[in-house]
């Protein structure tokens, strides 16, 4: 495929469809928009501030990746003021800044892991916040089988333990796979079918699939088949375009209007996290959702 009609993909697919953007706010139940706040709105300084962005933009909910650099006084008050519900937040990552993504899989920061997911709950609390995803880590890139092994003991253990102590605090526990390929080399969870195989083999009833829509076209493709596939596990959703990672619009590789109806059309009624970064200004990038309103 040449690049001239390789770009023309996205393009024509919005139009073959266009019909159905129209459609999408009256089908049964509309779509639940949230706006991520580590992402979203970064012409403002702080995530305390973007509260209010979030709230005059027209939304209603709002997740956050990363709330931990902040106080949880400071955010549970603009998040109060601005009247929004918080609907995610990521559990603590460790030390980004020494390459960390998730510490669950370690063996030997089982007790960080802990102690530090009592932190993310009390932040979940303040929040007012009912789910969390749960972040798995970045495993070696020399790593052997029989360290791999222990790293997926340390994780179910973890990972077993979390949705245990999170479905006493009413907070739903959520594992996502993330692609190793382009954003996060090494992560454990790399592959779009391994969340779900977790989720499966833990078998717990607080413990579902954060399906991003992005991971899963890097990796895979099949959005229909992957969808449907794992759409009794999924507790949570997240888009942005491919491959950039902007405003879920036409210009890229996923067909947005097609996606929001399928999830419609299977009886999707949790929230989706708008887990994009705009290419220019928060606001004007909002058009894409200002279309599917109207």
């Amino acid at each position: 495929m040449s690049h001239m009609t390789a770009n023309l993909v996205p393009r024509l697919c919005v139009r073959v469809v266009s019909a159905s953007v129209a459609n999408i706010s009256t089908a049964t139940m509309p779509l639940k928009f949230a706006a991520n706040l580590s992402m979203m709105f970064q012409e403002i300084a702080t995530v305390a501030e973007r509260y209010k962005a979030a709230k005059d933009a027209g939304f209603q909910y709002v997740e956050v990746a990363f709330p931990y650099h902040e106080s949880m006084e400071s955010l549970s008050s603009a998040k109060k003021a601005a009247g929004l519900e918080q609907i995610l937040i990521n559990s603590y990552p460790g030390d980004i800044s020494k390459g960390d993504l998730g510490i669950a899989i370690f063996p030997d920061r089982v007790d960080e892991f802990r102690e530090k997911l009592e932190m993310s709950i009390q932040y979940a609390k303040a929040l007012d916040c009912k789910r969390m995803h749960v972040m798995a880590g970045k495993k070696p890139a020399d790593i052997d089988e029989a360290m791999l092994k222990k790293f997926e003991e340390t994780f179910i253990s973890n990972m077993t333990y979390a949705a245990d102590r999170l479905q006493k605090e009413g907070i739903l526990a959520l594992a996502e796979s993330v692609n190793e390929r382009v954003s996060v080399p090494n992560y454990f969870l790399g592959h779009p079918h391994k969340a779900l195989q977790y989720v499966k083999k833990i078998n717990h009833p607080n413990l579902k699939v954060q399906f991003d829509v992005f991971h899963v076209q890097i990796m895979d493709g099949s959005i229909t088949q992957n969808l449907k596939e794992q759409f009794p596990y999924i507790g949570h959703v997240q888009i942005s375009q491919v491959p950039d990672r902007g405003e879920p619009d036409e210009n890229g590789e996923i067909c947005f209007p097609y996606f929001f109806n399928l999830l419609q059309e299977m009886g999707y009624n949790g929230f989706v996290g708008c887990e994009y970064v705009p290419r220019g200004s928060t606001i004007q990038g909002l058009k894409w959702m200002k279309s599917i309103q109207n």
